[in-house]
């Protein structure tokens, strides 16, 4: 029996699937990049990056207080990595 190999996922989804999981998912439980660049390990400028592509996707959003950008996935994002499980 011959398996396919598992397809790579794009490295952004490393950092939306980490927001899932630690409950990134509504306004109030935004973090900013510098938090999920401590979660992920990944320097910040690669998480802002990331974020940046995440959101032309529509799979995360921000809101803004007191100037600092702060990031939550949205429903569609949340269907994104779920189907990353399946």
């Amino acid at each position: 029996m011959s398996f396919s190999p598992i397809p790579q996922l794009p490295e952004e989804f490393k950092v939306l699937s980490m927001m899932h999981n630690i409950g990134a998912i509504t306004p109030e439980r935004s973090l900013t990049a510098d938090e999920l660049s401590q979660w992920t390990g990944i320097d910040v400028s690669t998480v802002n990056a990331y974020l940046h592509k995440l959101r032309e996707g529509g799979y995360v959003e921000f809101i803004e207080i007191s100037g600092i950008k702060k990031y939550h996935v949205t429903g569609i994002g949340i269907m994104k990595v779920l189907t990353l499980y399946s």
